[in-house]
């Protein structure tokens, strides 16, 4: 998967589309991946031993990778990443758009 958790990412189709927010979780087995106040949904918690209160709880729920993008906070905007090989052969993510390395 080339999204991480910590990645900050630009959501690109659905019904949040345009919205950023900080990956909390990736989930390679499913390619998918929750995003910070991203793909929101009520839940309907009862009360128990973790949670002494019940209700209706808002969280967020996993969203596909190949509808989110990585997001340079430079130029402000959504860029594909690929990889590279440095001189000392370690593999590093690097932004197509700007040639920069991510890692």
């Amino acid at each position: 998967m080339h999204i991480k958790k910590g990645d900050t990412v630009i959501v690109t189709a659905g019904k949040d589309k345009g919205k950023t927010g900080k990956v909390l979780y990736a989930i390679p087995k499913t390619n998918r991946v929750i995003v910070e106040g991203v793909n929101m949904v009520t839940k309907h918690q009862k009360p128990n031993a973790k949670v002494q209160q019940g209700g209706i709880i808002h969280q967020e729920s996993p969203i596909h990778v190949s509808n989110v993008m990585y997001y340079e906070a430079k130029t402000k905007k959504g860029t594909r990443i690929g990889h590279k090989f440095l001189e000392d052969g370690k593999k590093v993510r690097v932004s197509v758009r700007t040639g920069e390395v991510l890692d």
